[in-house]
């Protein structure tokens, strides 16, 4: 009956946590990514408290001034707190008021106490009359001494001590109200330490559905939650509600807590040391600037344990990226090598392919049986490079022109020959002096190379104006294919870029060419200095001739 019970309450109480347990986490994390920002926001709001004190205040108003100031520096900063109280005793001194000393004096005594002052906080304790004490601090009087010996207690968990919170928490249980929130939880305490877990688990639902994450008491209730869940061996939900706890802590700024370190034992019990450092780590950090000395020893201890374990995950990391390293130090060999290997047998086959083709134009001259061979040889070049493209167009025209000049020059042989026999030396010189038919055979040459180059490329002049300002695009005159600026270009675009061989292809100076390819340059509406790159690019994939 009890476990069904417990079902139940489990149900109503955490449903949808599978889909909002990394939603949880996240806001953990993200708090104590922000934890400076709170502990800001904290100061910020003290320190405006603290500038509307007038100095006008009277005894009883400087005393409630200062208990003001203790309440918020209790969980934030002890030393603070001790300061205010320290204050508060001597006003009460003044006003000659046992009440309010007494109350001072609690108040000191639960900080010692914290602090890890024991032997102070005792002493004062045992100067407080419980006969003399007034009624109204007698909650404070059973509080104050239950949390000493819990304090106490934290490191020793003597069973002597342990009877003691149980008998000062009754005593405060038999004088509250049952109707307040701090009977309500000393209540589910006691329940929780006679592991009456169904009733706590009850009362504490019953709390939760009615609290703001933003509500002081919220941390508690969480925190009870993941107690209870400790002791019922449910991992997730007692990782749950203390990441829960935890996270409402930072945001309160409450540096005295105990959500952090419990959730840290979670996960090293997990076997998530990386996240138990992190948390154990803004543990203690929370507890030294509080300077609670019992939470300090207590992290200590767990701190040792967790920091060994992380260290030895850090040394086996280590050892596995060496690892890796070597691995990838051996791959990268590898892979050097067999780049290497690819890279030459590239070679090999380009130069096979070069072979190839020599061989295929050779036979394509001397015997025409094999045209069917010659056509296959052609087809696999085809698919070579963009540069093998053009050498096999240009190569191929330039043997068609080596042999058209062949025949020219043994025709113009014949005819001088045919002069010389007949004496007419006159004629011979003239011929041997005129210009005409260099420039003819200049002007035919640079044709067929216009006519050649517009074939693999026949959108230069229109790409080649694309990077040129508007105004400045070249236009040709009627029946040009390319001028001298845009030849020049297209030697540069079929990977001539040395201006001396381009001078001298085109039968001009040195100086000539440079100025023509400065003045493009900027002319340009791209990158001057990419310019000649760009148009290297210029028809990238051409068509087939």
């Amino acid at each position: 009956m009890k476990n069904c019970l417990l079902f139940f309450l489990f149900a109503i109480s955490h449903s949808g946590y599978s889909s909002g347990a990394d939603s949880i986490f996240d806001k953990l994390n993200d708090a104590i990514k922000n934890k400076q920002h709170y502990v800001l926001l904290k100061e910020e709001r003290i320190l405006n408290f603290k500038k509307i004190k007038s100095e006008d205040l009277s005894k009883e108003q400087e005393y409630n001034y200062n208990k003001t100031l203790y309440a918020e520096y209790q969980k934030f900063n002890s030393d603070s707190a001790i300061l205010y109280v320290k204050k508060n005793l001597v006003i009460a001194s003044e006003l000659q008021n046992p009440a309010l000393s007494d109350l001072a004096k609690l108040q000191l005594a639960n900080l010692y106490s914290s602090s890890g002052k024991y032997r102070e906080s005792e002493s004062i304790l045992k100067s407080i009359s419980k006969k003399t004490l007034a009624k109204s601090l007698l909650p404070n009087y059973y509080v104050v001494y239950r949390e000493f010996f819990e304090h106490y207690n934290a490191n020793s968990n003597s069973k002597i001590y342990i009877e003691q919170i149980g008998k000062y928490r009754d005593s405060l249980l038999g004088i509250l109200n049952p109707k307040t929130l701090n009977f309500k939880i000393n209540q589910i305490q006691k329940n929780i330490f006679d592991k009456k877990f169904t009733a706590a688990l009850k009362q504490l639902s019953v709390l939760l559905k009615y609290t703001k994450e933003e509500d002081p008491q919220y941390a508690m209730i969480t925190y009870l939650f993941g107690k209870i869940y400790e002791a019922e061996n449910q991992l997730e939900l007692r990782k749950k509600y203390y990441a829960l706890s935890a996270t409402a802590d930072i945001k309160n700024a409450n540096k005295d807590n105990a959500s952090l370190q419990e959730l840290a034992l979670v996960f090293y019990e997990i076997g998530d040391v990386d996240m138990a450092y992190k948390l154990t780590q803004s543990a203690i950090e929370d507890a030294l600037y509080c300077n609670v000395q019992f939470r300090t020893l207590l992290m200590s201890e767990i701190y040792s344990i967790i920091n060994t374990a992380y260290l030895e995950r850090e040394a086996q990391r280590k050892t596995e990226l060496q690892l890796y390293l070597i691995c990838i130090s051996l791959l990268s060999a590898f892979l050097i090598m067999a780049v290497i290997y690819v890279y030459r047998q590239m070679k090999k086959v380009s130069r096979i392919r070069g072979e190839l083709f020599i061989t295929s134009q050779k036979l394509a001259e001397l015997n025409k049986d094999i045209t069917e061979t010659n056509s296959q040889l052609q087809e696999r070049n085809a698919q070579l490079s963009e540069s093998n493209h053009i050498k096999e167009e240009y190569i191929a025209h330039f043997f068609s022109l080596c042999s058209s000049y062949i025949n020219k020059l043994e025709n113009y042989r014949v005819i001088l020959n045919k002069k010389a026999a007949l004496k007419q030396f006159d004629e011979i010189y003239k011929m041997l002096k005129s210009t005409t038919l260099v420039e003819k055979e200049l002007e035919e040459l640079y044709e067929n190379f216009d006519v050649i180059f517009l074939n693999l490329y026949p959108t230069f002049v229109k790409d080649f104006n694309t990077l040129l300002i508007n105004e400045e695009q070249i236009v040709l005159k009627q029946g040009e294919l390319l001028n001298t600026e845009l030849r020049i270009f297209a030697l540069i675009r079929l990977g001539i870029t040395d201006s001396v061989k381009i001078a001298a292809f085109l039968r001009y100076s040195l100086s000539t060419i440079y100025n023509y390819r400065t003045k493009a340059r900027n002319k340009a509406a791209v990158s001057r200095n990419d310019f000649e790159e760009t148009v290297m690019k210029i028809g990238l994939l051409p068509l087939k001739a």
